[in-house]
């Protein structure tokens, strides 16, 4: 049985309001939004029975709205609140029941602030379905194939009816609870649906935001969306992919020539020259002639489980002090828990830009010293130095800045579907 198509509107016959007719010839059910009535559609609108007391849901769409979704015009004829309370946690949303003319009906869903659209499967391949039964039995997270595309479990939800307003193609009842095992694929999800006896499937897809709230009739700060939804897309800004490829360019050709710099020995004006510890402190002469690049002098000691302080003074050919400065050079050895172990460096360095040309004196001096347990002091200090030098550090610091650029810029898009999947309690525990 099926109500006349020509109705347009009634009066709800527990309280008598003013009710539009919005949904097709399958409607079977119709709640009034003033005296939360249950009234049967099938016949003359009597009513069944009453919801008090239901917290009206928060959400700007109402009923007799009308928008387009996926080229379809669609009416809101239904809305339905749905609780779920788990671990300490509560999570409320929104369905809104759709009807078109030519397309049947559908769903409208709410959450967080996220649109979220779904249909009804029917005619689906046999043997398409996801029970709870297998979901807590199964030793990785159960998949499910549809149309060529695997959907992997998501999430189970266990909700219940906090609100019922409009009309339905079946009888809905505050209280009720339904149990949805959730599959998703990069594209959509499907939803397994069971309450009471009931089964259905329906295959859900994220919505156009922006788009779907104008043609609606929203204002831009009538729905904010909170967080990722599972179902959300990533959208790449529109040179995403060209930042994160020529940052990575850029961060590995930075990388080449700093380490082509590094690498480039330059010109010895010193032979490593061994002085006793008893002569310091002791002055060192050597010629430098390239003020374009670097220089740098090195020092080594042959400390043993040992430590040693040496002061630098440099002067330069006017004999005016280009810089005064302490290197400390250190080595530690010794065996625990069957392993060797060492740290620490019998070596130094220190790199600097000559003003001028000509010859330079480095005094070098050791004021301190220690050793470690049955260590062994230095007893001699040796001294090199080498100009014409490259420093690769600005070079590396740049490779680092655009290898820091390219990673985030291509981490968004995993970032982005963590958080989707961020929505699942699966766990391989």
């Amino acid at each position: 049985m099926t109500r006349a198509a020509t109705l347009e509107a009634i009066n709800c016959t527990a309280c008598g309001a003013g009710l539009d007719i919005l949904g097709g010839g399958r409607v079977t059910t119709h709640v009034c939004g003033y005296c939360g009535t249950e009234l049967d559609a099938l016949h003359g609108y009597r009513a069944l029975r009453q919801f008090s007391d239901m917290p009206r849901p928060n959400t700007p769409f109402t009923l007799g709205m009308k928008g387009v979704i996926k080229g379809i015009e669609w009416t809101i004829i239904g809305t339905l609140g749905h609780r779920e309370d788990y671990g300490g946690k509560t999570w409320e949303w929104v369905e809104h029941q759709l009807f078109s003319e030519t397309h049947g009906y559908a769903w409208l869903t709410v959450e967080d602030g996220h649109l979220v659209y779904s249909r009804r499967l029917r005619g689906t391949p046999q043997g398409l379905w996801m029970s709870e039964y297998w979901v807590e039995n199964a030793e990785s997270a159960p998949t499910a194939s549809y149309n060529g595309e695997s959907y992997k479990y998501l999430q189970t939800t266990k909700s219940r009816l906090t609100f019922v307003e409009g009309e339905f193609t079946w009888s809905p009842t505050v209280g009720d609870v339904t149990t949805t095992i959730s599959a998703m694929c990069l594209s959509g999800m499907l939803d397994f649906s069971e309450t009471g006896t009931e089964r259905e499937i329906y295959k859900s897809e994220y919505l156009p935001q922006a788009e779907v709230k104008k043609s609606f009739g929203l204002k831009s700060g009538d729905l904010k969306a909170h967080g990722v939804h599972a179902l959300q897309p990533y959208k790449a800004g529109e040179n995403t992919g060209f930042v994160a490829f020529v940052s990575g360019v850029a961060a590995a050709c930075c990388l080449i020539i700093a380490i082509t710099f590094i690498s480039l020995p330059g010109y010895q004006v010193l032979a490593p020259t061994e002085i006793g510890l008893r002569a310091l402190p002791r002055d060192v002469t050597f010629d430098l002639r390239d003020t374009d690049k670097l220089a740098t002098i090195k020092i080594s000691a042959n400390v043993s489980n040992a430590w040693s302080y040496f002061e630098m003074e440099l002067t330069d050919p006017e004999d005016v002090p280009v810089f005064e400065a302490g290197r400390t050079v250190e080595y530690y050895y010794g065996r625990q828990d069957g392993e060797s172990w060492s740290e620490g460096n019998r070596s130094s360095s220190l790199t600097f830009r000559p003003p001028a040309p000509g010859t330079y004196t480095l005094t070098i001096d050791q004021p301190e010293a220690g050793i470690w347990g049955n260590g062994r002091n230095a007893t001699a200090v040796t001294v090199s130095a080498r100009e014409g030098q490259s420093s690769g550090m600005w070079l590396l610091l740049l490779a680092f800045g655009f290898g820091i650029l390219s990673a985030v810029t291509y981490g968004k898009k995993f970032m982005h579907r963590a958080r989707r999947w961020s929505h699942s309690d699966w766990s391989d525990d």
